[in-house]
């Protein structure tokens, strides 16, 4: 008797490690230095991706020198932390003009995949992420976009999948917005090719705008509203798996000025003015700054209203990743990632909330 129920104890735990779903991903753009890295921690992160590369000609590479020591700094930090995995990145917010003309180019393809995996080699980097905003729609304001940008994207993926095999990690940052998931990514044939993808959950409320609202909110409630809820309904929709998709997080707040005292200056008409990292909002909203925080149930985001100043500010916080980190336990989705590590409280941040919410899955 005491054999079988041994035996049943066994088989009730192998099961239960077998149907265990797999650790949940943290990832931290970073665009500091190696010595800068040091005040955060590390331990837990998952992926680090620096941001960001440089492209000369069609070859992946150092904008500078000091970019060699910090990718360098970077990978020594697995001694370590040996789960820990590094990544490099091209791109971002007015960092791919000559993405659209280069890639259409086989041959372009080709020796960027070529030099991006002899330098991950050289210096024991773990993969690549691409951050082109955006193929086929318009993105930084002049740089070349068209409509051959959605196959050449794709043949791109291809090029670097085949060069990398299985050795190195491969994803892409994805806009969080309906008309990027529409139109920029032939997502049957990519989604299958890369690792992970960085769902960019965060600035969909931009800097053009002239109309407050939440800039990275987990719910929407009106049509015409973006959200992460929104964009990964979208992607599960249309057959991305669950387990490849990473929820984004932003570590400073959007703030608009010239915004009138009504509904607290949510959805009100302003003028861009600034961000601020996550690290200074103890500062910028003290018990004496003017502001006042609310939090918008519906949206499961918050802000700050300054009547005095006619202030208005949008941002993920503590509460805000908690909600992300429960619906990406609910949706069995692969993680968090955000933009970026250097923008982070270094002793109280949201990199601790992410870990103490998500290390269990």
């Amino acid at each position: 008797m005491k054999k079988l129920i041994w035996v049943l104890c066994l088989c009730s735990f192998t099961l239960s490690q077998a149907q265990a779903p797999p650790r949940s991903k943290i990832i931290a753009y970073y665009t500091g230095d190696g010595e800068g890295i040091k005040k955060y921690p590390v331990h837990q992160l998952t992926h680090i991706i620096y941001s960001f590369m440089g492209i000369r000609n069609d070859t992946l590479g150092f904008r500078n020198d000091k970019q060699k020591q910090t990718l360098r700094d970077l990978v020594a930090l697995k001694t370590k932390n040996p789960q820990l995995k590094i990544m490099v990145a091209i791109g971002g917010w007015g960092g791919c003009a000559p993405c659209s003309e280069l890639f259409a180019s086989a041959e372009h393809r080709v020796n960027f995949a070529k030099t991006t995996v002899a330098l991950l080699k050289e210096y024991g980097a773990d993969g690549l992420d691409l951050d082109w905003e955006y193929p086929v729609i318009e993105g930084y304001p002049g740089h070349k976009y068209d409509p051959a940008d959605l196959g050449n994207f794709t043949e791109l993926v291809k090029a670097l999948r085949q060069e990398m095999g299985k050795d190195f990690l491969l994803s892409f940052a994805a806009g969080g917005f309906t008309k990027f998931l529409k139109q920029s990514i032939e997502w049957n044939k990519v989604a299958p090719l890369v690792d992970f993808i960085n769902l960019m959950t965060y600035d969909l409320v931009g800097g053009f705008s002239k109309v407050t609202g939440h800039h990275t909110p987990l719910r929407d409630y009106n049509p015409d509203q973006q959200s992460t809820e929104k964009c990964v309904n979208w992607l599960l929709d249309h057959g991305v798996p669950s387990n490849k998709l990473i929820v984004g997080a932003a570590f400073y707040a959007r703030v608009w000025s010239g915004v009138e005292n009504i509904n607290n200056g949510l959805y009100q008409t302003g003028t861009f003015l600034r961000g601020v990292p996550y690290r200074n909002f103890s500062t910028f909203f003290s018990d004496t700054s003017g502001y006042t925080y609310y939090w918008d149930k519906k949206a499961k985001a918050p802000y700050q209203y300054n009547a005095t100043k006619k202030l208005y500010a949008t941002f993920d916080d503590k509460k805000s990743i908690r909600e992300k980190t429960k619906f990406i336990r609910r949706k069995k989705l692969a993680g968090m990632m955000f933009w970026e590590l250097s923008q982070d409280d270094p002793k109280d941040g949201l990199v601790g909330e992410m870990y103490r919410r998500l290390k269990g899955g």
